[in-house]
């Protein structure tokens, strides 16, 4: 009688019906009060959340009302440590006869940059070679001692001056690449190790904020090339020449 009392209990559990919204419904909920998203089919109430999300609100925020499948495994690499966090903020599913990308997307465009992500993978393209960014940062670090030794050791005339600006121009370059990498978390494994040269990279060698820089370049991953939520092309007034500009350029990828 035990074991037919357990089926009894789990045939009970699993008649709970879990509640499901339509694409329709689902994007009525894109206010900055009012947030909601789709990853994986289940739909998450993200709007207390959103502000204390690490990447930052607005990164998070610009996925409201919208499937964030391919942008939520590209950024966050242990995916079963952050499940943990989407578990309270479930509300539901969407409905069966639901397709998987909400109306926005191209379902072929996602399909083939999956994937193309799956190759690129099975490749082991993203496997970093850590000697090769050591090398890279130490010769950054040589270059800018090297400038600053010429500026120190014979004055400030014209020739010192303009080895000095060749010297560093080259490594700021270089500087400026190699915190991009750092700061995709791409480098090492455990984030805090890439947070920890990304600053002192971008923060110490460049002089430019590493929270200023994730801020603007996450939003430019999020939506790249999307109007009004992409910083990198939203330059409206400054670089932009005609009257007017696209609505939007639906090129949508993560690197």
């Amino acid at each position: 009688m035990g074991k037919g009392g357990n089926q009894g209990e789990g045939a009970a559990e699993r008649e709970v019906s879990v509640p499901t919204f339509s694409w329709e419904e689902i994007q009525k909920h894109n206010l900055r009060t009012d947030r909601w998203l789709v990853i994986d089919r289940k739909v998450y109430n993200i709007t207390k959340w959103s502000i204390q999300h690490p990447g930052g609100q607005r990164v998070i925020g610009h996925y409201a009302g919208e499937d964030a499948t391919d942008a939520f495994r590209a950024f966050h690499p242990d995916l079963e440590f952050v499940g943990k966090f989407l578990k309270p903020l479930l509300i539901g599913e969407l409905a069966p006869e639901e397709p998987s990308q909400d109306h926005g997307k191209n379902s072929k465009i996602t399909e083939d940059f999956r994937a193309l992500r799956k190759t690129a993978e099975d490749m082991n393209l993203f496997k970093t070679n850590h000697v090769f960014f050591l090398l890279l940062l130490a010769h950054i670090i040589a270059l800018e001692s090297i400038a600053w030794f010429t500026v120190f050791y014979f004055g400030n005339g014209w020739i010192p001056t303009l080895i000095t600006a060749f010297v560093l121009a080259t490594s700021q370059a270089q500087a400026g690449w190699l915190q991009h990498d750092y700061g995709h978390l791409s480098v090492y494994r455990k984030p805090k190790w890439n947070h920890l040269v990304h600053k002192f990279v971008i923060g110490h060698l460049k002089g430019a904020s590493a929270n200023w820089w994730n801020h603007r370049h996450f939003q430019h991953h999020a939506k790249p090339n999307i109007f009004h939520k992409d910083p990198d092309v939203n330059m409206l007034h400054v670089f932009v020449l005609g009257e007017w500009q696209p609505i939007e350029v639906r090129l949508r990828g993560w690197c």
